[in-house]
């Protein structure tokens, strides 16, 4: 199935790529656009906060991002209060960036988790003003369809502490949000390797999103194009269907046909 074939709508948005890749962490502005380019996604997080992307006298990453290749996708990385991210959602969408979002309201300094309540606040509050909200939550069912029937065009649950690269942790809570809510499901935080990604594809999660697996690493251009091909692998595994696995051994060759013919002769 071609690129084509097999895009993501949300929100009446179009992503070709099933990789969504941040911009934290790099260098520079030059790695961060060449780490992107090299791992085919469309769809670029930037923290509202913490990135220039407002100031017309100081560096702007925007600079650095064609808008007619990229999708820029804001975030409220930082707030601690469900207030702090609705005024930097409405910070983001004054400087002409959209209205999609990524929605994150956190609880905590030294985890990092997100408070789900408070998200869950500023969610309902943007929905009404018309923004397209993509929550970032931990992987509990029962919130992500919360947020969907708050009129959040996706659910956004973490693989693991943010950062962390420990993998998708609870594989299963992830599987159940898939089957929870019938909104895009995007795995969020956490890994650490194209594995890990690969992992989340095969779960039929429809998107990724990551950032530090590819800033942190020791390579980041190549780990970016490790993490292109991740994606792409994982997904068709999934469409592809996988075999059931079984607890003893099953002969890969058939039974059938002209040895076993001959051997009856």
């Amino acid at each position: 199935m071609g690129a084509q074939q097999d895009q993501l709508q949300i929100g009446g948005i179009t992503f070709n790529s099933r990789l969504w890749v941040g911009t934290g962490k790099y260098k520079d502005f030059e790695e961060t656009r060449a780490a992107i380019e090299e791992s085919g996604s469309d769809c670029v997080t930037v923290a509202v906060r913490r990135v220039n992307i407002t100031d017309p006298t100081q560096p702007n990453l925007l600079e650095y991002l064609d808008p007619t290749v990229y999708k820029i996708l804001p975030n409220t990385a930082g707030c601690y209060t469900a207030e702090d991210a609705i005024r930097t959602a409405r910070l983001a969408r004054a400087a002409g960036v959209g209205d999609l979002i990524k929605l994150e309201v956190i609880g905590d300094q030294q985890n990092l988790f997100p408070d789900n309540e408070a998200t869950l606040e500023a969610a309902k509050v943007l929905v009404k003003e018309g923004f397209i909200v993509l929550p970032y939550m931990t992987d509990d069912p029962i919130m992500a369809k919360k947020f969907e029937d708050a009129g959040c065009a996706g659910v956004m649950p973490l693989a693991a502490p943010i950062g962390s690269g420990l993998g998708v942790c609870n594989p299963y809570t992830i599987q159940i949000i898939r089957e929870a809510v019938s909104c895009p499901v995007i795995v969020d935080a956490g890994v650490g390797t194209a594995s890990d990604v690969a992992v989340a594809m095969e779960m039929g999660v429809d998107a990724v999103l990551l950032n530090t697996a590819i800033a942190g690493a020791r390579e980041p251009i190549r780990m970016a194009r490790a993490m292109r091909h991740a994606v792409i692998a994982g997904r068709e595994a999934y469409l592809a269907g996988r075999i059931p696995k079984k607890l003893y051994a099953t002969a890969s060759s058939p039974l059938g046909g002209t040895i076993q013919a001959a051997a009856s002769a």
